[in-house]
């Protein structure tokens, strides 16, 4: 009998492992990749006990399933080098609609002398954030989203008139910029959650506009997403970007128990 409820077990977690890579289907997909890594470990530890139980068959494809899944993410997030040959730096942040000082973020922001700014929860308040940096980032566009607040982007660059562009209510500001190696696209993004809240609405309406943007293009977000999912890899393949960076897992959950990339 358990091994029989053993082998349920293993495939139903091989199932959502599987069900993890369907965002492209459903919004329901993009909500199971975003713990893919877990499922992943599950899998694989499930397999290890099958075919210890003699289920040798199921406990391999389990196995395997979750090596798949799993080995992607840990290749990913091992360190990048140093990124000194870069052509341009970007600073991404999303503001938070909490701040109460941002006179430290402006320093910090001033102190780093970045090329680019993108920001999320630009309220009244933190406006403060893009005056403060008006001398250095003279080219800023603002554009509403959501009662969290807008999204910003900035340049030391100048703007190239008429390209001004905002998603209204979908949380999507971009702007081209004349900057030394030619037109450049600078767009900042704010995701709502995934499933079963409005990502994937959102997304679906935000991809022509991204699909639309004629030229090299940079894009900090916060996308309320992972990066091995349909969504991000969506944004990717419409605008010819790929991500920098290794992944960084910083958002804790369940008590610190879970840790979100």
């Amino acid at each position: 009998m358990w091994r029989r409820i053993l082998s349920v077990v293993g495939a139903l977690v091989v199932g959502l492992v599987v069900a993890s890579y369907l965002g492209a289907v459903h919004g329901l997909g993009d909500s199971l990749a975003v713990v893919r890594p877990a499922l992943a470990g599950i899998a694989v530890l499930l397999g290890g006990l099958l075919v210890r139980a003699r289920r040798r068959g199921g406990g391999l494809v389990a196995v395997m399933a979750g090596l798949i899944a799993g080995v992607p993410v840990i290749v990913s997030s091992l360190p990048d080098g140093p990124g000194d040959g870069d052509a341009y730096h970007v600073y991404q942040k999303n503001l938070s609609f909490r701040l109460a000082d941002p006179a430290p973020l402006i320093a910090d922001i001033a102190a780093l002398t970045p090329d680019f700014v993108t920001l999320q929860e630009v309220t009244a308040r933190t406006r403060a954030v893009m005056t403060g940096l008006g001398e250095t980032l003279p080219s800023q566009h603002l554009c509403p989203f959501a009662t969290v607040g807008g999204v910003a982007v900035l340049s030391r660059w100048p703007m190239i008139a008429g390209t001004a562009r905002c998603a209204d209510g979908d949380g999507l500001a971009a702007m081209q910029v004349a900057a030394p190696e030619g037109p450049l696209w600078i767009v900042s993004i704010h995701l709502h959650w995934p499933f079963p809240y409005r990502q994937s609405e959102q997304l679906t309406r935000l991809l022509p506009m991204l699909a639309s943007l004629d030229g090299p293009t940079v894009i900090g977000g916060d996308f309320n997403m992972v990066p091995w999912s349909y969504t991000l890899k969506a944004i990717a393949q419409a605008t010819g970007t790929e991500r920098a960076g290794s992944i960084t897992y910083s958002l804790p959950m369940a008590g610190g128990w879970l840790t979100l990339p």
